[in-house]
């Protein structure tokens, strides 16, 4: 097995890429990456949705990940970072593959051709193809509400053979589906859950994981509710995860990750909520419901 393989679990943070005056916010990124790594993350997910990955260049990305792993670099923690890859053709996601080949990260994140909606069988041959030719594992990412078309179990069960395929970021949306892969998978094939909204119920089932835009948010409270259910605590760890569970439809009541970003940036972990087009800041709304929550729960932190 790969490093990768034995990494992939606990609480992954797809992380937010900061943005000021139209570029990169390097000052802010490096925020963010010590503040969360001196906490219960273990690992980072960079350049994906959550890290508006598609708007961003290929020099974009490579200044990316060429900060958050210098600041690794200094950290006590030397965390795991995969990349997110997506694409729609396999000659071109091939390419991407050789871009990056010599970057020092961990794996890839990659998610099914969107639009296109291939067969089960264009989806393996696919992915296989991927698989062969990429110098570090991959992580698959099942998400059939954005890309049009879903990984089913048998596919599903067919690539978690290829041995530099380690695992998948679970988003099918649909738990019976997700239980009955759990129950199958072949043993060191691992699964992350990345519904948000339903974490505690994705780990209750077994989930190795989970990647979690939320956990930007009550980050240790996330990382806690995997914990206690390790340890038979399970009013406990519903108890965190009722404390948070609101968090996880707040932050998705307009299109991620613009919430969180206002969040961040109120919180002053980053110096500008910016997103990119065709991505827009947060509603006059949702910003007060946002700003509201926030002032609730540091009241909770003061001492009575």
């Amino acid at each position: 097995m790969t490093d990768l393989h034995q990494q992939l679990q606990g609480l992954w943070l797809p992380l937010i890429t900061p943005f000021r005056n139209g570029e990169l916010d390097v000052t802010s990124l490096r925020r963010l990456v010590q503040h969360y790594a001196s906490g219960p993350v273990d690992g980072f997910i960079l350049g994906a949705t959550s890290g508006e990955g598609m708007a961003l260049s290929v020099d974009e990305l490579e200044g990316l990940v060429s900060v958050v792993l210098d600041e690794l670099s200094v950290s006590s923690r030397h965390l795991p970072v995969c990349l997110g890859l997506s694409g729609a053709s396999t000659a071109r996601m091939k390419e991407a593959l050789d871009d990056t080949a010599d970057w020092p990260i961990n794996g890839y994140l990659i998610a099914s051709p969107y639009y296109i909606r291939p067969s089960q069988r264009g989806l393996v041959q696919h992915f296989n193809a991927l698989a062969d030719h990429a110098s570090w594992p991959i992580v698959l990412y099942n998400i059939p509400y954005r890309t049009a078309v879903n990984l089913t179990n048998e596919t599903l069960l067919a690539l978690a053979d290829h041995p530099n395929i380690a695992g998948m970021k679970d988003c099918c949306a649909d738990r019976a589906q997700s239980i009955d892969f759990l129950n199958r998978r072949p043993a060191g094939f691992r699964v992350l859950t990345g519904e948000d909204a339903q974490t505690f119920d994705a780990l209750s089932d077994g989930a190795d994981g989970a990647i979690l835009l939320s956990a930007h948010l009550e980050t240790n409270t996330f990382a806690a509710i995997r914990t206690l259910l390790q340890q038979g605590q399970r009013d406990a760890a519903l108890a965190a995860w009722q404390s948070v569970v609101s968090l996880t439809r707040l932050l998705f009541a307009e299109p991620s990750p613009a919430p969180a970003k206002h969040w961040l940036w109120r919180q002053g972990l980053i110096d500008s909520p910016e997103v990119r087009l065709p991505m827009v800041a947060v509603s006059e709304d949702l910003a007060t419901w946002l700003d509201a929550e926030m002032e609730r729960r540091a009241q909770l932190l003061l001492p009575a």
